[in-house]
């Protein structure tokens, strides 16, 4: 695998841009061998273009659970060394199965998230990162379960859909429980609501804790 890239900021076609090096993938915007991150398609895309960082750097090894389609993947690849990306349903698995032609080093997985014990004997352990976007209730239980994949440094980015979670409670309460919830086993750097392409969502930024 080469050494891979960072993301920074470039300006194309009069407009200022998140980008990743890479083959485009889904009608991106391109400029010199890099290409658009659009943070209204992404929720990691939309903390990034709001000056956060996540742990994102070249060559860390992450596990990604909710991989969908690969759009948000594909931009993860352009910069780590490993990706294993976790989706469940088999209809946006066929897309990123697509997307991984074009990244050797994403390493596809038809699981469920909640039940990591499915895939342990495929993903190694000490990862740098933990990217977890899936549209489930339990969204930090699955963190959680999943923790095990870090090392003692890594961090946990976690989006908490509050819809996914219930649709009758206020988004505010479900964001308080979970995030009670998720620092029984995670050091809580810093929290985030979403823009409005993504709403009623909120990122979450975390360490394990011993």
């Amino acid at each position: 695998m080469n050494a891979s890239p960072s993301y920074k900021y470039l300006s194309i076609q009069g407009k200022r841009y998140i980008v990743t090096k890479g083959p485009p993938v889904y009608g991106e915007l391109t400029k010199d061998g890099w290409r658009q991150w659009d943070s209204s398609r992404s929720k990691l895309g939309s903390i990034l273009s709001q000056n956060i960082e996540v742990g994102l750097c070249p060559n860390v090894k992450v596990l990604y659970l909710g991989a969908a389609n690969g759009t948000t993947v594909s931009h993860v690849a352009d910069i780590a060394s490993i990706v294993y990306a976790v989706e469940f349903s088999p209809q946006p698995m066929r897309d990123l199965l697509n997307v991984s032609r074009s990244r050797t080093n994403i390493i596809p997985l038809l699981k469920d998230a909640r039940r990591p014990e499915t895939y342990s004997h495929i993903v190694e352990s000490n990862l740098d990162l933990l990217i977890q976007d899936v549209a489930t209730r339990g969204q930090v239980k699955t963190a959680i379960d999943n923790k095990k994949f870090l090392s003692s440094t890594g961090k946990l980015f976690l989006v908490i859909k509050a819809r996914s979670e219930t649709a009758t409670a206020p988004p505010d309460a479900v964001f308080k429980q979970s995030l009670e919830q998720l620092s029984k086993e995670y050091n809580i750097l810093l929290t985030q609501k979403l823009t409005s392409d993504h709403k009623d969502h909120l990122a979450i930024l975390a360490e394990p804790l011993p």
